[in-house]
């Protein structure tokens, strides 16, 4: 029981609970390479609720490799990626759409000499949400480095397309679906 004069707070969910601050998001978030950078993708999707409506307040941030597969870090044993910042951030809009221009990051050596498939790392905020979720997305075009992945291989076969972009005549397509039928595989970090 609070002290006279003390207030309590009532218990609530993780926001965002107010219109995305400055700083939070920033113009060119989405872009982690530039317009017309070699090898320049584009990503799309939306981010759906368990009732199937678009969520138009999520924050999505990716991080991936390089072309070669090297991360934009200086601990990265191959050598850091060298300008390639390898991070981007972009808010849901009213539709629940979010997009990213990025390139295909090259496969990942495993500590235990096995190889990853090309894929982005992926955290989604959003309303409600009490924690991150951390998902990946792999590429359509890399059937048997995906069916040879050590952790896709870890997901029951019938969601791993969950975590299968689809081709699209100007890019991928990946859409979140935070619950329900479809419901995207998150990973427990």
């Amino acid at each position: 029981m609070p002290e006279q004069g003390e207030l309590t707070t009532p218990s609530q969910t993780v926001g965002p609970f107010y219109a995305l601050p400055d700083g939070l998001l920033w113009p060119d978030g989405p872009e982690v390479v530039a317009p017309g950078a070699p090898g320049a993708i584009l990503l799309r999707g939306t981010v759906f609720d368990g009732a199937g409506e678009p969520v138009p307040d999520a924050v999505l941030e990716i991080w991936q490799a390089d072309e070669r597969g090297r991360f934009a870090h200086h601990a990265d044993p191959r050598g850091a990626a060298g300008s390639f910042q390898g991070f981007g951030r972009c808010g849901t809009d009213p539709r629940g759409d979010f997009w990213f221009r990025t390139v295909k990051p090259g496969p990942l050596p495993t500590p235990d000499g096995r190889t990853e498939a090309p894929h982005l790392d992926v955290t989604v905020l959003a309303r409600g949400m009490l924690q991150r979720l951390v998902t990946r997305v792999y590429f359509p075009d890399e059937a048997a480095a995906n069916a040879a992945d050590p952790v896709l291989s870890t997901v029951e076969e019938e969601r791993r397309g969950t975590l299968v972009a689809v081709a699209e005549p100007d890019g991928l397509r990946f859409d979140v679906r935070l619950q329900g039928d479809g419901e995207t595989v998150f990973f427990e970090l």
